[in-house]
């Protein structure tokens, strides 16, 4: 830790804290312990389970994704394909991209699917847009989490296209964040994207932009 006396900083202690870590890092030096253990001794006093009713949860998912300037329906199952036209018709789309696996129950009629094939960034441009499914949603972040899964497909499809419907079903909406982490465990080592709300950045004068890292606009769909 840096420290000051006399008004002069001393950064020497923090650097060499740093780098005792990079030398334990590489197993330079014999009184160091080894990082695994330090790891695993590091206080982790995460709030893994909810504590808000499974309709407050779902409420306050809908207001994050809401906030961030999503557009969000909860609807039951059997009306999912209805919500779905409804929304692609509002925004004008036609062509759209959808990932193997995705159930076909979910799709409405009167739109052109193609299933991707692992579309060049060029190709993948010229979609109206994509649909998803999703692996988890947190509440308390207004985040949607995908995996390259059947259903869910490469970050490609989800970054590029301007448009993006993803169905979240209600069941995998936990609260917190530890307990999204725990549910990814198993399927740790696929390339796994989180988002919440649409694409947008700001520049030094807070000028908001939308569409800079992925789509423009969002639409979810809660599935009960």
């Amino acid at each position: 830790m840096a420290t000051e006396t006399n008004g002069v900083i001393d950064t020497s202690s923090a650097r060499q804290e740093i780098l005792r870590w990079i030398r334990a890092a590489n197993q330079g030096v014999a009184d160091s312990q080894p990082v695994a253990q330090q790891w695993d001794r590091i206080e982790r006093p995460y709030r893994r389970s909810a504590t808000r009713s499974r309709e407050e949860i779902l409420e306050l998912l809908e207001d994050r994704l809401r906030d961030y300037d999503a557009n969000v329906v909860r609807t039951a199952e059997a009306e999912v394909a209805a919500a779905a036209a409804k929304m692609l018709a509002a925004r004008g789309h036609k062509r759209l991209l959808i990932p193997g696996g995705l159930n076909p129950a979910w799709l409405p009629a009167g739109f052109d699917y193609v299933v991707d094939d692992g579309a060049s960034p060029a190709a993948l441009d010229g979609f109206d847009g994509v649909i998803t499914g999703s692996t988890v949603a947190i509440a308390l972040t207004g985040s949607v989490v995908l995996q390259n899964v059947p259903g869910q497909g490469r970050r490609a499809v989800s970054l590029v296209p301007d448009h993006h419907l993803c169905f979240v079903r209600v069941e995998d909406v936990v609260e917190t964040v530890p307990e999204a982490f725990d549910r990814l465990k198993a399927t740790s080592t696929l390339p796994t994207t989180f988002f919440a709300g649409p694409s947008a950045t700001a520049d030094i004068e807070m000028t908001r932009i939308k569409g800079v890292h992925g789509p423009r606009f969002l639409d979810i769909i809660l599935v009960e």
